[in-house]
């Protein structure tokens, strides 16, 4: 499971035919240390997800009950969440967009 913030969608014209109808985001993980991950990655989203969200990405077994189709699906990564807010251990407060964080004030 990870957090992340949608930073795309993915459309595909070609693709296994268990995906037909479903919505595919690309998803950046959070990094708690403020600076963009290099990495994304292509999950399905249910839920309706937008662009700048911040979400909850669940993996597996749990993706797949989460889109819906049992196991007969070619895809193990989906939206379980929207986040409205987190707050970190040293008092930092996540929003549901970056710009929407903010710091512990000192």
């Amino acid at each position: 499971m990870l957090i992340g913030t949608v930073v795309g969608n993915v459309w595909a014209t070609k693709k296994d035919p268990t995906l037909t109808g479903l919505r595919l985001l690309v998803i950046r993980p959070y990094t708690t240390d403020g600076k963009a991950s290099a990495e994304t990655l292509v999950a399905v989203d249910t839920l309706g997800a937008g662009i700048g969200e911040r979400v909850l990405v669940v993996f597996g077994r749990a993706a797949r009950h989460c889109i819906g189709r049992s196991h007969d699906i070619g895809f193990q990564t989906a939206v379980a969440g929207i986040i409205d807010r987190m707050e970190l251990a040293d008092g930092t407060l996540v929003g549901p967009t970056p710009s929407e964080d903010r710091t512990r004030a000192i």
